[in-house]
């Protein structure tokens, strides 16, 4: 772990900081950090920037309430920026919106970017507008019992899929286990950071657990 006087603050004594969302890993914001915020932010667990317009110490959240819980701070190969990595409470964006970055410049026409937030979010979509024709769309209409019977389906899909030692079909089948499981998840309200949550609470436990067995 380096020290505080290592990293390379610019002439202004500023140094850049990229915050990063810890379960979606998406970038939040990019603000940035001096001496004086970096120590407040490290003391607080809250992340704490230099305001480059008002000149002043800027504690995100302090009057919106959208406190930015620190998981980690790491600096890059020549120590002159930073990631922070964030639980957050709401909003990053000043605007309202869950990230600052939000208006498209560019994207490639032959590779797609994907992610199981961003497979999420589809999901809830088709549930609100129910397009004609979409699967999820039937899935949805069915209700409860019908998403339950085909996770139970794609359960069974996957056990035999791996009692065979069928790696291909076994992946196949899994991604659509996820999905139908997703279906169930926007049916019943559970967002992909309430399983993140839970499964992140596990590993410290388990965490703790390893870490007693290896003290006896």
């Amino acid at each position: 772990m380096i020290n505080i006087d290592e990293l390379k603050f610019d002439e202004n004594g500023l140094i850049p900081a990229i915050v990063v969302d810890s379960i979606t890993k998406k970038v939040l914001t990019l603000a940035y950090m001096n001496k004086e915020s970096l120590k407040i932010s490290m003391e607080k667990g809250l992340t704490c920037f230099w305001s480059r317009s008002r000149q002043e110490l800027w504690l995100k959240g302090e009057t919106s309430g959208n406190y930015q819980h620190i998981v980690s701070i790491t600096a890059d190969c020549d120590k002159d920026a930073l990631t922070v990595v964030v639980e957050k409470d709401g909003p990053a964006c000043h605007k309202g919106t869950d990230s600052c970055f939000n208006d498209e410049v560019w994207h490639s026409e032959d590779k797609n970017e994907f992610s199981l937030e961003g497979l999420y979010d589809l999901l809830v979509g088709r549930n609100e507008t129910r397009p004609e024709g979409s699967y999820t769309t039937y899935l949805f209409e069915k209700g409860i019992d019908k998403i339950l019977k085909k996770v139970g389906e794609e359960c069974t899909e996957v056990i035999i899929a791996g009692k065979a030692d069928d790696k291909k079909e076994t992946i196949y089948e899994i991604a659509d286990l996820a999905y139908h499981v997703m279906v169930l998840m926007v049916q019943m309200g559970i967002s992909v950071e309430d399983i993140h949550r839970e499964l992140a609470s596990r590993h410290v436990i388990d965490h703790k657990v390893k870490q007693e067995k290896m003290t006896k």
